[in-house]
This record gives structure tokens, C-alpha cells and sequence, in this order.
């Protein structure tokens, strides 16, 4: 069990970001822990092929035991919506007792392996390398998902933030996972590994969804920086849960091929940006489809923070069910 105690400073301060770099984090406990295999078949039938051929040294060792991962590899993000280039230079600019702090922390569960034991001797002299490690690994497993993995975090987020409005810190943080408790003045989040009792002294909590977190609850509070806590964010159930390559041609007759190859995409909900990537078309172009498909009652939109994303109806799920 850990057991956090909020200051009455801690719970005005809390904020919420999506962290790329978390996710990476998280896929390599998928990779190394069966127990975590079973949600995400679909994501481990097209990463270990690309995968095979990647040469990391050092990555793998940093990601040990008891679901612990170096602390320095997901340091807080500083906004909302960091991007993963970002979180990297903060990972390459790690000071050398920061890496040791970490990596002495996972000395607890054993010897460092060889290629560790060389980070550790001299960071300054690697932390080039393994950053050049994490943006191989990203490119070729994460990334192909991060329009899938945002999705689902952007919407927890749009819901976290009308749980706030709508009832508050204490509303907001009861819900947040079914593996944390929550009183007046702490949070305790049940884990079978770890035992820690910690107070927070108005520095704030920053809260971060993350997909392959599943099933268990990070918690980062003893280091100098912002305490952390990541979770698993609501329906990720679905996240690889339909393929975005149904065959849409028969409804491409209907309603215009491209409109159609949009619906497809929408099992999840995504922004004009994020479509316009996927599918090669200007946002303009994108936004005046979305358009004519949300006024036919086949798509509808929410907004969550800044981003207004889009999902597809029951009415165009049936549609597309129906063609298969």
C-alpha cells in the first residue's frame, strides 16, 4: 500500500498531461510481463516484427522488476500536451546523479547488468546513446499507436475535467481508478510490491493516463520533482478493440469514399489533426466532411480542454457493421 497525504496547497494544485513517453515506459513492461500481454495482442502482433531487427542495449535493462522502471526515463511533464521529441531531451539532459539516484534504486532487486553498470559509472558518456535508443524504439513501436493511444487519453481527460466541475477534487480523485482510495486529506493506492507513506508539502500532483500503465497505478513522489501519478485511463478496453482498415467501400457509395475511410477511423474518438494525418488531408478538408457526417447524424463531437474530437454514432457503427 502507499499512502499519499495531500496538503490543503496539494489538492488546488493538481493538473492532468498526456505523457508519450510514459507510454513507451509502459509498452516495455508489456513486452517483459506476460500478466500484461492479454489487452494488447493486436499492439504485440505488429511491434515485435519491427522490433526484431532494433539493437538496445540499454533500454531493456532499465525497465526491472516489480513493474519499477528508472525514475529519471518519464520525468513529469511540464504542460498538458508535451510531446514525446520533448520528453526526450529532458531524458538526454538528466543530471548524472539523477541517473545514479535512480539506478541505485534498482540495485535493490539485484546487480546492475553490465550495460547499466555502465550508465551508471558515467552517464555523461551515455545518455546519448540511450536517448538515441528511446527514439529508435518509439519510431518503430509506439508511434504507429500514439494516434490510437491519444485518443483514449485525450477523451479521459475531456472526462476527468467534468468530473472536476461537476464534483469537485474529491469526485475527481474517487474516480480516478479502482485501485485508489481517497479521504478528506489522502490517497492510498492499493500495490502489491510496495510500501510507502508520503507526505506532499503544496508542491501539487500532476496526474497522467497512460494506456499501457494496465493494469497498475505509477506512483513517482520521491523524487525533487512534481509528484506523479499515472493510471490507466477509461476505455481502454477498446483501444485496439476494431481496425481502422475496415473495408469501407460499399459505404464509400453512399455517403463519398473518403468520408467513409473517415468513419472507419472513428471506433475512437480523434481531432480534425489527427484524421488529417492519418488519412493525408488538410484539416480544412477533414473539418468540412466531419461537417456533413455530424449534420447526417453519423458522427458526433465533445470537446476535451482545447481539442474538439469526433466519434462515430451508433447509427454509422451499424452501417459499417453491416457492409462486413
Amino acid at each position: 500500500m502507499i499512502e499519499i497525504r495531500l496538503a490543503p496547497a496539494d489538492l488546488v494544485r493538481i493538473r492532468f498531461a498526456r505523457s508519450p513517453i510514459q507510454e513507451l515506459v509502459g509498452s516495455l513492461h508489456v513486452l517483459k510481463d506476460p500478466k500484461r500481454q492479454a489487452m494488447h495482442r493486436p499492439w504485440l502482433a505488429t511491434a515485435r516484427p519491427r522490433l526484431a531487427g532494433l539493437s538496445l542495449e540499454l533500454l531493456p535493462g532499465l525497465v526491472g522488476k516489480r513493474s519499477y522502471a528508472a525514475d529519471f526515463l518519464t520525468p513529469p511533464p511540464e504542460r498538458l500536451d508535451t510531446e514525446f521529441a520533448e520528453e526526450l531531451e529532458r531524458v538526454r539532459a538528466t543530471t548524472p546523479d539523477a541517473v545514479r539516484d535512480s539506478l541505485d534504486q534498482m540495485q535493490a532487486d539485484g546487480p546492475l547488468p553490465d550495460a547499466i553498470r555502465a550508465l551508471y559509472d558515467s552517464p555523461e558518456g551515455q545518455l546519448g546513446q540511450l536517448a538515441d535508443e528511446l527514439r529508435a524504439y518509439w519510431q518503430a513501436a509506439v508511434e504507429p499507436a500514439w494516434p490510437r493511444l491519444r485518443a483514449i487519453v485525450d477523451a479521459d481527460l475531456g472526462h476527468r475535467a467534468q468530473e472536476l466541475t461537476n464534483g469537485g477534487v474529491a469526485r475527481l480523485l474517487a474516480g480516478l481508478d479502482p485501485q485508489i482510495g481517497h479521504t478528506a486529506d489522502r490517497l492510498q493506492i492499493r500495490t502489491p510490491n510496495w510500501a510507502l507513506r508520503k507526505r506532499l508539502h503544496g508542491t501539487g500532483l500532476l496526474l497522467v493516463p497512460c494506456v499501457f500503465a494496465w493494469p497498475q497505478v505509477v506512483v513517482l513522489v520521491c523524487g525533487p520533482q512534481q509528484p506523479m501519478l499515472t493510471y490507466s485511463p477509461r476505455g481502454i478496453a477498446a483501444v485496439w478493440a476494431h481496425s481502422p482498415g475496415a473495408n469501407a467501400e460499399p459505404l464509400g457509395l453512399l455517403v463519398g469514399r473518403s468520408r467513409a475511410a473517415l468513419l472507419t477511423h472513428l471506433d475512437l474518438p480523434l481531432s480534425t489533426t489527427q484524421l488529417a494525418a492519418a488519412h493525408g488531408l488538410t484539416p480544412a478538408t477533414v473539418s468540412q466532411h466531419l461537417s456533413v457526417l455530424q449534420r447526417c447524424g453519423l458522427v458526433a463531437s465533445h470537446r476535451a480542454g482545447r481539442a474538439v474530437l469526433y466519434q462515430r454514432t451508433t447509427l454509422a457503427t451499424r452501417l459499417l457493421d453491416a457492409q462486413q
